[in-house]
């Protein structure tokens, strides 16, 4: 076996269920689940609907690189939500990025995001994998089995819950060859503004590094007329069209309710894209074609996703009415997570709220790591808001009653 393989850490869930081993919820309630970040509200019918009329499609191979129409769609929906190219420097006629060159259809970021480590990282360096800490656990994965060593940047309240990217010595960046950026941030919906994306993107230059910015929650935000920046959004306005260094990450999962279609994309610098299709073209990944023509179908639309943030903005309205002031809670600027602190340790917080009202959460300290004796995550929970509104009352009140009993 890969010796690597023995590197890697219980995954969050793996945890929580041995969390809640032996516990006994009471009965006289339904369980509700807020641990994982799995949307619940429908998929769009557009999307089912052209999943359906092409079926009959399964009798044929895709290829790796997708049908022309998908990556034309995506780029078009990139060029559009992320304004790029509107100088007419880049990409194809009113396109600010090339379909054929810079942009690549993937079955999800998850598998993306891990198979793309592999691609980059060459083990004859003694390579660094920098990442937000607390962190999605496939970017650590993805550094262990490429042999490579992860660094953890705490995300802290004091900061905005973004890294200190300015605390990172020379030496440190030297070693970087791969910088895994998540914004909106998993789990404290925290993002990164011009300014550090600008920075980032010099430091890649300076110092020899991929950036791979994780933006499967740009879509999710609460004010409608102010989108979250984008890594290529950024690096086209600072100068840099062609994206060098760069490669983002989106996904049809949250913005779209389609986590079962596992459909995304990766895009970016057209040199990193040749070798990731070399490498895909190898790792037999290629998303079969009815869900690209489904993929098309909901990347060509918008009004889904504008009710998509409607109904988790009257979440978020809801669940802070009750928990707001107990928690000291303000909402995120986007994402469906809570990050709140919890008044005993996060372990125990999140097994009495099993054991005591049948309510599943997931400890901030199993999405983190401990750097020099702190964990960032620790004393925290993540709360997905995803079940249906009345779902999420119900379990922000069993909240609010287990701080009552123990303060």
């Amino acid at each position: 076996m890969n010796p690597d393989i023995g590197r890697l850490q219980p995954y969050p869930f793996e945890r929580l269920a041995a969390l809640k081993n032996g516990l006994i919820p009471p009965a006289d309630r339904d369980h509700i689940a807020l641990s994982i970040g799995e949307p619940k509200h429908p998929t769009p019918t557009l999307v089912t609907d052209a999943l359906i009329a092409h079926l009959h499609q399964l009798s044929v191979y895709p290829t790796t690189r997708g049908i022309p129409a998908l990556r034309e769609t995506i780029a078009a929906w990139l060029s559009t939500r992320f304004k790029l190219g509107s100088d007419g420097s880049t990409g194809t006629g009113a396109l600010g990025i090339d379909p054929d060159t810079q942009i690549l259809p993937v079955n999800g970021t998850r598998e993306a995001l891990f198979a793309f480590a592999q691609a980059v990282i060459d083990r004859s360096q003694d390579a660094l994998v920098l990442m937000p800490n607390p962190f999605y656990q496939i970017y650590e994965g993805a550094a262990f089995l490429a042999g490579a060593q992860p660094r953890y940047l705490a995300c802290e309240a004091a900061n905005g819950f973004v890294p200190n990217f300015e605390a990172v010595d020379d030496t440190t960046w030297r070693s970087c060859r791969l910088l895994y950026i998540c914004s909106p941030g998993n789990p404290t919906g925290a993002l990164l503004d011009q300014a550090i994306y600008a920075r980032l993107i010099e430091l890649a230059h300076r110092h020899d590094f991929v950036i791979a910015s994780d933006e499967c929650y740009s879509e999710l935000y609460l004010n409608e007329s102010d989108p979250p920046l984008g890594l290529l959004q950024v690096s086209a306005a600072i100068g840099n069209p062609a994206f060098s260094r760069c490669i983002v990450f989106h996904s049809l999962s949250k913005r779209s309710n389609a986590p079962g279609l596992r459909s995304g994309f990766v895009a970016g610098d057209a040199a990193l894209i040749r070798g990731f299709f070399a490498y895909r073209t190898y790792h037999g990944c290629a998303m079969p074609l009815p869900h690209q023509h489904a993929s098309i179908a909901a990347w060509s639309d918008e009004t889904h996703v504008r009710e998509n943030r409607r109904l988790y903005r009257e979440k978020f309205d809801a669940v802070l009415e009750i928990l707001g002031d107990a928690l000291g809670l303000v909402p995120p600027k986007a994402g469906f997570y809570l990050w709140p602190e919890t008044p005993i340790p996060d372990t125990d917080f999140a097994a009495r709220l099993f054991a005591e009202e049948n309510l599943t959460v997931l400890p901030g300290r199993f999405l983190s790591r401990v750097v020099d004796g702190a964990d960032p995550g620790m004393n925290r929970i993540r709360l997905a808001l995803v079940p249906p509104l009345d779902e999420c009352v119900d379990a922000a009140r069993r909240i609010r009653r287990c701080l009552e009993r123990i303060q």
